[in-house]
């Protein structure tokens, strides 16, 4: 196996143009796994830990952009203010010795159904920002996934970064496992509400072929909220709105049976797990200290 390790960013192009089989290497948490139970045996690793830029995070206009070496302890230590849901999911990755690696450029180049950062970055509103000897181009997080564990990199492609929108209003997410720390998520649902624009968004892992957004639910909320003038009272949906919000995100799934749960147990766990984020999310918009953050 042939260790690539560039020191700068178009060194780490030019080695990917050079070499297009060879894997990225950052925090390692999935690749390592893979290799080390003889999963995955790839003959060149491209280690990207020593490139500067990649490490680095910060505002870019309305969006904080996270290279793609940032560990989720920074999304938790630093940004859980401008980013709350995908704060809040980096707290249920692994453990705290995991969390000081993985970052959420990893999560996306897996492209993993059941990675934890997925719903976040999808009710968030996100790009990945992936770059090669040809040009750098930004893909939104919903034209990121192509299917399970497949992505929109091209061979020669490298992901720069992750610009994803801070919040302008309550975000929320939960996450259904088999048991309450270090697993990985027989799903897991994130809501995040826009009151400037009127608008809420939503994302589902681990219940379809790849992450989506229950757009017809989206619509459907935002429709009950503005004929209501419940943006301007505070009050919250109705009971019935708030079941059917839940109901229209469980049909916007695909799930399947697997060892960690049934296709049926998935869908019941994505509605309960969208009314509770729901009703997180609007405890805050109307009284911000009200909703408490996960569980």
């Amino acid at each position: 196996m042939e260790f690539l390790r560039p020191a700068t960013w178009p060194e780490a192009l030019a080695v990917k143009a050079a070499h297009p089989d060879a894997v990225p290497l950052a925090g390692g948490t999935d690749l390592m796994v893979e290799i080390n139970f003889d999963r995955r045996r790839p003959e060149r690793l491209l280690d990207l830990s020593r490139v500067p830029e990649l490490r680095a995070w910060g505002p870019a206009d309305r969006a904080v952009r996270l290279g793609a070496c940032v560990p989720y302890r920074t999304v938790i230590d630093r940004l859980g203010a401008e980013l709350p849901a995908l704060a809040l999911a980096a707290r249920t990755v692994g453990s705290p010795q995991i969390r000081n690696r993985a970052t959420v450029a990893g999560n996306l180049g897996t492209a993993s159904p059941a990675g934890d950062a997925h719903p976040a970055l999808l009710a968030a509103g996100a790009r990945v920002e992936v770059a090669s000897v040809r040009g750098t181009r930004a893909i939104p997080v919903e034209e990121f996934y192509t299917g399970p564990k497949r992505n929109a990199l091209a061979p020669d492609e490298l992901i720069h970064s992750v610009l994803v929108d801070r919040a302008t209003g309550p975000q929320q997410f939960a996450k259904a496992g088999t048991r309450n720390a270090m697993v990985i998520a027989v799903c897991a649902v994130a809501v995040a509400l826009r009151p400037e624009e009127r608008a809420v968004r939503t994302g589902v892992g681990s219940a379809a072929p790849t992450p989506i957004r229950a757009t017809e639910a989206e619509e459907f909320l935002a429709g009950v909220l503005a004929e209501g003038d419940h943006w301007t009272t505070g009050r919250p949906p109705p009971p019935a709105a708030a079941r059917r919000f839940a109901e229209l995100t469980a049909a916007a799934c695909a799930p399947i049976d697997d060892v960690r749960g049934s296709a049926d147990y998935r869908r019941h766990a994505v509605r309960v797990l969208a009314r509770r984020t729901l009703d997180w999310a609007w405890r805050a918009q109307a009284r911000p200290e009200g909703a408490p953050e996960c569980v």
